[in-house]
């Protein structure tokens, strides 16, 4: 088999490729390798059978992160959820990973990780398991009232209701207003998580890259944004890839709220399923919000082919003193940090 490097930021064949491919997904478009290269300065790049003057049936899709701190690696794909390879079954993922064991060795980078969705990868091509999380994934098939019924009572149901009394109001879209009232809720909830924001310039981005496929959805009490998520779709499906809110505003139940909205979109509009991405397996409170949504949970793995040496990484960067210093720095440097520090991380 002859597998070729393509460049799928320029390939003209790429955006129908990912259109058609069942398997496809908002990560796989063009938009978000296109914000990963000019936020953070990555490498975009896909491997194929196809030759030049052939029509693509198959990719796998990568990115080469180059740091100081963390070394270079492969990853498919930065700040994704999952990237589920392109191919045509298990017998084409051994050949693909023969290229990129070989590329890996003769480049001497630190590893390469795929992020697969729908199923595990063969173990003796190399790969070893490196991490797993929970996804959740609601589908929006049955009717609204079904779907309705099976919100958790106290958690939704009766928090939508609350947010109807409330008279919150509703916008979405992608303009410059939307993403700065998002923005600034993005900062305080990830203050108060004591977590680094990811920049601006990320989610400006993302927008320029993905247009109307990126949607900020905002719920405002009395003028004032009390909770924002931020979806991204591809053909029936989307992701539900941030969300954000004003703790002081909690009881007026905005992200229920959102998240019922999104659903009677969803359903307008064709979506068969909404993703609502990974979840660490430790983080019980999040995991328990997405069941009580009456998603479907799984197992999500990733894999790593490693050069089996020992590197420095950034350890300390997630720790209960770094977190609780971060939590303290002015806007300024609090957004500046995350710039620097989020294009090493991948």
């Amino acid at each position: 088999m002859n597998i070729h490097f393509i460049d799928p930021l320029t390939d003209a064949r790429w955006n129908d490729f990912v259109a058609c491919h069942p398997q496809a997904s908002a990560f796989h478009e063009r938009g978000w390798l296109e914000a990963l290269s000019r936020t953070y300065g990555y490498k975009p790049l896909a491997l194929t059978t196809a030759t030049v003057n052939e029509p693509l049936n198959d990719a796998m899709v990568l990115c080469r992160v180059s740091s100081w701190i963390t070394g270079t690696r492969l990853v498919s794909l930065p700040f994704a959820d999952h990237c589920e390879p392109l191919l045509n079954g298990p017998a084409e993922l051994a050949e693909y990973m023969i290229c990129l064991r070989e590329e890996c060795d003769r480049r001497g980078w630190r590893y390469v990780e795929l992020r697969p969705f729908s199923s595990a990868p063969e173990v003796g091509n190399g790969l070893r398991p490196s991490a797993s999380f929970w996804t959740h994934e609601l589908d929006t098939t049955p009717s609204l009232e079904q779907l309705f019924r099976g919100l958790h009572e106290n958690s939704f149901r009766r928090k939508i209701r609350r947010a109807e009394k409330e008279h919150l109001s509703y916008e979405v879209g992608n303009s410059q207003s939307l993403l700065d009232e998002f923005y600034r809720l993005l900062l305080v909830t990830r203050r108060r998580h004591k977590v680094l924001p990811q920049p601006r310039a990320w989610f400006r981005n993302l927008i320029e890259g993905l247009g109307d496929k990126l949607q900020v959805r905002l719920a405002s009490k009395d003028g004032v944004a009390v909770g924002a998520m931020l979806t991204l779709r591809h053909q029936s499906s989307l992701v539900y890839k941030y969300g954000c809110s004003d703790e002081s505003h909690h009881t007026s139940g905005a992200m229920p709220f959102l998240f019922w909205k999104l659903v009677e979109e969803a359903k307008a509009t064709g979506v068969d399923k909404i993703d609502l991405g990974r979840t660490d397996l430790d983080n019980e409170g999040l995991i328990r919000f997405k069941d009580r949504l009456g998603t479907t949970r799984k197992l999500m793995t990733y894999y790593r082919y490693s050069d089996g040496k020992e590197h420095r990484g950034m350890t300390g960067w997630s720790s209960r003193g770094f977190r609780g210093f971060c939590s303290i720095l002015p806007d300024t440097l609090f957004t500046t940090a995350g710039g620097v520090l989020y294009r090493h991380i991948g």
